[in-house]
């Protein structure tokens, strides 16, 4: 069931755009609206995913995997670190505005596989439906649930590139010290720069 209407959705998205955009033009930090429906006061876990358009390389992507702050707050938060401090790109410039497009991804809490056998991870999770956290020692490493799919991995290829995302070996899911999660997100995205809104089927 759909915790997030279509509207609701769209809110966030726009409200990640709108937040990069004032503080790429002024350096403020925009507030939580006062129009913001109730339920997006409630604490979520989120991530904003910034592309290229019509490139679709990535640009940026941060956010919270647990709900730590509410909804509308934690999607304010992570545009603007998505957008300007991503380690892994320059910040964004307010020229590039009109050349990428917006995602917001709503996670619902992480759950702790538990399997008698490492081996029987791939038997837990299903592409299209399930991001990855894998957690060993002090390194941590997560995955969207539409990184999967867009990249055309199995269960087993994405147990292996979560563990790589966390910078271990990729066969470090096999290993009895180490703690896979899954989570479930809707996920809605622009169609193109300041264009409509939809909701993402991942599956």
């Amino acid at each position: 069931m759909a915790y997030l209407s279509d509207e609701e959705g769209e809110f966030l998205v726009k409200l990640a755009r709108r937040a990069v955009t004032e503080y790429a033009r002024s350096k403020k930090v925009i507030g939580v609206p006062s129009e913001a429906p109730q339920k997006l006061h409630e604490k979520r876990g989120v991530f904003v995913t910034i592309r290229g358009y019509p490139s679709n390389e990535l640009r940026g992507c941060i956010g919270f995997p647990e709900p730590a702050f509410p909804l509308v707050d934690a999607t304010i938060k992570a545009a603007l670190s998505s957008a300007f401090e991503d380690p892994r790109f320059p910040p964004l410039r307010g020229s590039e505005l009109e050349n990428v497009v917006f995602e917001v991804s709503v996670l619902t809490l992480p759950q702790l596989i538990k399997a008698s056998n490492p081996q029987e991870y791939p038997l837990h999770i299903k592409v299209g439906r399930d991001g990855l956290i894998i957690e060993k020692g002090p390194f941590r490493g997560l995955l969207l649930p539409q990184v999967a799919v867009e990249y055309g991995w199995n269960e087993e290829e994405f147990l292996s590139q979560c563990c790589m995302k966390a910078l271990v070996h990729p066969d470090a899911w096999l290993d009895r010290d180490t703690r896979v999660y899954k989570f479930q997100a809707e996920v809605f995205e622009e169609e193109g720069p300041k264009g409509s809104v939809k909701r993402r089927t991942l599956g």
